[in-house]
């Protein structure tokens, strides 16, 4: 049947099927913590670092494309591990990657929480709502994979028009935000807010998911390549464009209101309601559920296939081992409370805290062992990395070791002494 005999809905629904891969990879990226570093960096830089936000787009979009390359031309990169390092080493690093996913989940269930009881007025405590946000969540996660890749889609679709509604009375200056997609002399003061939004973006657990998830789209071989980069292009530029609205309106209302810096995710919504109304605040903070929420599923599948791949296992998503661990290991967010009394962490210190871990002690892993099989003559072949994109492609090594090694004593600190 040709484009033209098709009707609008079958259109879209040949399109949702054909491509969405991408936006389960950027709904993973883009949660609470995306939201919250967003919304700092317009408060505390203004429009400096749109650029910022441009590069971690396409840095997302660059480690994406090298686990695609995997997934096609060679294997899913947690077995690429197993082969070479074998099953004990490669159990240990499913094991400890594992960790980080689980302090993901910790945080973002908060997050929930800590919305749904900033829009009720307080009348039901996060806590409660956190751990029932975990239940939610090992339910949608164990639908089938077509059912969960349409909701992330409607879900990111959403969230970019949301937080562009709300953008896009802001009154901000065409001109300074022009400026703002260039880098000037003015970064050199905000680099470590550059770094904090290009590491939000470039998600490890993608790193493996990708390489899995583009056989359920069909695409096995190197005349798939093109559909699956142009997949990735739409989503991360749905992505970007969502971060770009939601700093563009911190710049534009927040900055000129006084605000140096925000005390939790919530502070731009409750700000929000001086210059545009409630309704502001409540597609705002509204956004801030969805995204939190639409993280932990895509976040929590990770393990659910890195530990039985790396113990030697060839799981699928409907398989009894895989929603076993993914149940087990997500229902570790129903602990969310207890772990912020134990170590005396606010939501927000979770939101940002266990993030910054997988970024200090996942991110570089997880980057050097997809660096290392893109290059790998025997899983890739011909189609292993050309020395061009060996050298774009290292910068995201190179920077996630860097940022971990920059990182560490504060986060330690912070951990451990109680949050910010």
């Amino acid at each position: 049947m040709s484009i033209r005999n098709l009707s609008p809905v079958d259109y879209v629904a040949g399109q949702v099927q054909q491509y969405g891969l991408a936006f389960v990879m950027v709904a993973s990226y883009f949660g609470s913590g995306s939201v919250f570093i967003a919304s700092q960096a317009g408060v505390m830089h203004g429009y400096t670092l749109l650029w910022a936000v441009v590069g971690a787009a396409l840095l997302g979009f660059m480690a994406q494309d090298m686990s695609a390359r995997l997934g096609i031309h060679g294997e899913p990169l947690m077995i690429f591990v197993r082969e070479k390092l074998g099953r004990p080493l490669a159990t240990a690093i499913a094991l400890f990657l594992s960790v980080g996913c689980v302090a993901w989940t910790l945080g973002l269930v908060a997050a929930v929480g800590a919305g749904v009881s900033f829009l009720t007025g307080g009348a039901i405590p996060w806590q409660p709502i956190a751990v029932a946000t975990t239940f939610v969540a090992i339910g949608v996660g164990l639908l089938a994979y077509d059912t969960v890749e349409n909701a992330m889609i409607a879900m990111m679709l959403s969230l970019m028009v949301v937080y562009v509604i709300v953008a896009l009375p802001s009154g901000a200056d065409p001109g300074a935000v022009a400026v703002g997609f260039v880098p000037t002399a003015d970064t050199f003061g905000a680099l470590a807010m550059a770094a904090g939004l290009l590491g939000t973006t470039a998600l490890w657990p993608n790193f493996f998911l990708e390489s899995i998830l583009v056989h359920q789209k069909g695409w096995t071989d190197e005349s798939d390549l093109p559909e699956a980069r142009t997949d990735l292009a739409v989503g991360y530029a749905v992505g970007g464009l969502t971060t770009v609205a939601i700093l563009i309106a911190a710049a534009a209302l927040l900055r000129p209101m006084g605000f140096t810096e925000l005390e939790t995710f919530m502070t731009p919504g409750e700000a929000l309601v001086e210059v545009l109304g409630v309704w502001a605040m409540v597609l705002f903070i509204g956004g801030v559920i969805a995204a939190a929420f639409n993280s932990i599923i895509p976040i929590m599948w990770a393990p659910a296939y890195m530990i039985p791949q790396a113990a030697g296992y060839d799981v699928r998503q409907g398989d009894r081992l895989f929603k076993l661990v993914f149940a087990g290991l997500t229902g570790v967010g129903i602990f969310s409370p207890v772990i912020s009394w134990a170590l005396d962490l606010s939501v927000v210190d979770m939101v940002i805290l266990f993030p910054m871990y997988n970024g200090i002690f996942g991110l570089p892993l997880a980057a050097a062992l997809l660096f290392w099989a893109v290059n790998d003559r025997e899983t890739m072949g011909e189609y292993r990395n050309s020395r061009k994109l060996n050298v774009v492609n290292a910068a995201l090594v190179l920077l996630a070791i860097v940022l971990a090694a920059l990182s560490v004593r504060d986060f330690l600190a912070l951990l451990t002494g109680g949050g910010f």
